[in-house]
């Protein structure tokens, strides 16, 4: 009887022992398989922002009155920052508010001065079809020259932590103006919410709905 108890014990755990190991593997496979796959959209760029409604109307009003900007969106290669609707919202309400303070008119983006919106939008686009890779070796961030103005903004590319592995999830990019200074603590950035969305001719990364579209300027440059 003892021998038995003795075979019994060890053959449950052999078992034990297998369970813990596949388990283990199985999660550390969830983890290290981790990819932030590229997502493709058959059309271009402009193509891109009019087939998300209630997404990137804002942005498509602004384009409208650019018909430079929203020609290079469908003719050449370019890595857009995408600015949702809550960004807008968030700027124009700011606007309006210190314009209800001194009794001026509302001014929205239908009417707003058609030179700021270009500088400021500019800003979002970058010649060239760019993906994180470009990104990626570079541990300061990587200053680009923005289109038409060749103003310099920067990006660093960071990938966010998954439950149990360090760097393993989504794949972040932090976009910043550096409002030509040198100087860190005057930089305003905000994150991505989606990158290296691939179209025909553009990479679109989606900028985060709490990003207030301008850098912070759109209130002095719009406010006359």
């Amino acid at each position: 009887m003892r021998n038995k108890n003795i075979v019994f014990f060890r053959t449950l755990m052999v078992l034990l022992l297998g369970t813990t190991l596949f388990a283990c593997k199985k999660t550390d496979k969830t983890y290290y398989d981790y990819q932030n796959t590229l997502k493709e959209f058959n059309g271009n760029a402009l193509d891109y922002l009019q087939a998300q409604p209630g997404v990137y109307d804002s942005l498509l009003i602004v384009l409208n009155r650019l018909p430079a900007l929203k020609d290079s969106l469908q003719h050449q290669n370019i890595t857009l920052f995408a600015v949702t609707n809550k960004s807008f919202q968030i700027s124009v309400e700011s606007l309006n508010e210190v314009r209800r303070k001194t009794n001026k008119a509302p001014i929205y983006l239908a009417n707003a001065d058609l030179a700021q919106l270009d500088t400021m939008l500019c800003k979002y686009i970058i010649p060239g079809k760019l993906t994180t890779a470009d990104f990626e070796s570079y541990s300061d961030g990587l200053q680009i020259k923005s289109l038409k103005y060749g103003y310099h903004m920067h990006v660093a590319y960071t990938k966010a932590n998954a439950s149990g592995f360090n760097g393993g999830g989504p794949g972040i990019i932090t976009f910043t103006d550096p409002k030509n200074s040198i100087f860190v603590r005057y930089w305003q950035s905000t994150p991505t919410n989606a990158v290296n969305i691939k179209t025909n001719n553009a990479t679109v990364n989606v900028i985060a709905p709490g990003h207030d579209f301008g850098f912070g300027d759109f209130v002095t440059r719009i406010n006359h």
